[in-house]
């Protein structure tokens, strides 16, 4: 079985380095073009000055027909470098003067492949064989005579070729200048995004999926400056780290509140369900008694007794468990939107309907109703809104001692139905009065059933108002404590 050979990935070059190879191509691509213009434009001076030479030295020439192109040029005692090629009635002569002044004549070959490179009458540049480059002009003079001018330049080439070189060095080292202060300001700039790699990098490396995490890893604040783009990135995933610690705070109450939850209704269900099994057992070993081969009439009604008691008890612990049971399910269905069936609801009946209750279960305390003339509606579950009401006096006479006042007001505030229970008791435990809502929160720690129920009253009732898209809250002191419930009212309700 053949296997196609793997290609290991070339490694990518670093944003950094990407930076400083764009950034000086860039700038050695724009000084080349500026070197290549220069160069042209210096060339082209050149030969306009060699041209304008060459015009002086063909003014100065005077060709006498007869003559040769070296006697002209002894004649004239032109510069070195000038060349003359005269093709006229006497023949074709040239020669050119080097560079000790002394006139050198030219043979006829090298005339004539002198003649056969300069292609057109005017000036041109041409490599001459043995001459190196020249600038020529070519032109008739009358019908006899057809004269070629030239002068070297090899002069104004190697003054070109320096210029170029210097150019070519200064751009050079102005590239390297270059590139090192690029790279210098490009790392200082990219300091801040490295910083904030490196947060990330270890904040990542944390172990997030359980537990009590807090994450303390920040971007350093000298590099978190929003001022430019940057600084703005650090400063966002600080932002970013500042949610998610809150959001792994939030999951570790939620988890521990649900460990609390599972514990305390666990508690809870134990005792309906030792009492059942407990009874259960008392009233089988009853039965057994009296049922037993021998038992006399006494035996036997004490046993039916001590049966029928057990059963009671059995019956009070399943309705106890069955009442808990129906709470924590009407909280798991107001949890999800579930439960409420909305109709109109007059809350000052309700408010009416629920003292003359909490007035028949405590009557050893003094309930007293304020409600206005005018009826107070609102869109809700008539049913739900009576047990938080029920919820609220049930938790103010378990919680006071006798005698105490407990006022229910009912009331049209900026358009919300407002009801409060008020009472002059011994007021809320600081202790617990953060956790009030909570489910299970009692103030008694040890769960005497003296104290109430399970501590779920409370909860339901806030959980009902948040239905309701109302509130819930306490205000608590010695002598005064009031509960409110505000929802919104129902359009068309009149103004108190």
């Amino acid at each position: 079985m053949s296997t196609a050979p793997r290609t290991r990935g070339r490694r990518r070059w670093s944003l950094q380095t990407r930076l400083i190879v764009t950034v000086v191509s860039l700038v050695a691509l724009i000084l080349i073009a500026v070197g290549l213009a220069t160069a042209t434009t210096l060339r082209a001076i050149v030969a306009d000055g060699l041209d304008s030479e060459i015009k002086a030295a063909a003014s100065s020439i005077r060709i006498i027909p007869g003559t040769t192109a070296e006697d002209t040029l002894r004649a004239g005692r032109q510069q070195s470098g000038t060349m003359l090629i005269i093709d006229g009635l006497g023949g074709v002569s040239g020669a050119y003067v080097d560079a000790d002044d002394a006139v050198v004549a030219l043979d006829n070959a090298e005339i004539q492949e002198i003649l056969a490179r300069i292609p057109h009458v005017g000036f041109d540049t041409v490599d001459l064989p043995g001459l190196g480059e020249n600038r020529v002009y070519s032109e008739n003079v009358g019908d006899s005579f057809y004269v070629v001018i030239g002068m070297s330049a090899e002069e104004q080439v190697a003054t070109i070729a320096k210029v170029l070189t210097s150019v070519a060095l200064i751009t050079a080292g102005g590239l390297f200048a270059l590139a090192a202060i690029i790279a210098l300001v490009i790392r200082r700039s990219l300091k801040p995004l490295r910083s904030v790699a490196d947060t990330a990098a270890r904040v990542a490396a944390q172990p997030l999926d359980s537990g009590d995490v807090t994450i303390t890893e920040r971007v350093p604040a000298s590099e978190a400056d929003d001022s430019d783009e940057i600084g703005r990135v650090g400063a966002a995933l600080n932002t970013l780290l500042d949610h998610v610690d809150t959001s792994l705070a939030a999951r570790q109450r939620n988890e521990e509140r649900m460990r609390a939850f599972v514990a305390d209704a666990s508690h809870e269900l134990r005792t309906p369900l030792a009492a059942i099994r407990g009874y259960s057992e008392l009233s089988l070993k009853a039965l057994s008694l009296g049922a037993g081969a021998g038992a006399t009439t006494a035996q036997i009604e004490a046993g039916a007794q001590h049966s029928q008691h057990g059963l009671e008890r059995i019956q009070a612990a399943s309705l106890r468990m069955t009442t808990l049971v129906e709470d924590l399910l009407l909280l798991a269905r107001l949890d999800e939107g579930k439960e409420l069936v909305y109709g109109t609801v007059d809350l000052t009946r309700v408010a009416v309907d629920s003292v003359a209750d909490a007035q028949a279960a405590g009557p050893h305390h003094e309930w007293i109703i304020d409600v206005g003339e005018e009826p107070v509606v609102v869109a809700g579950d008539a049913t739900r809104l009576h047990q938080v009401l029920a919820n609220l006096l049930a938790n103010a006479r378990v919680h006071t001692p006798d005698g105490t006042r407990v006022t229910t007001t009912v009331r049209l505030e900026d358009g919300d139905a407002v009801v409060r229970v008020a009472d002059d008791g011994p007021g809320i435990d600081p202790a617990v009065a953060d956790e009030l809502f909570e489910r299970f929160a009692r103030a008694d720690s040890s769960r005497a059933r003296q104290t109430g129920g399970t501590g779920l009253g409370l909860s339901i009732a806030k959980a009902i108002a948040t239905a309701h898209h109302g509130t819930l809250s306490v205000e608590s002191e010695p002598g005064a404590t009031v509960f409110e419930v505000r929802l919104p009212a129902r359009p068309g309700t009149p103004a108190s």
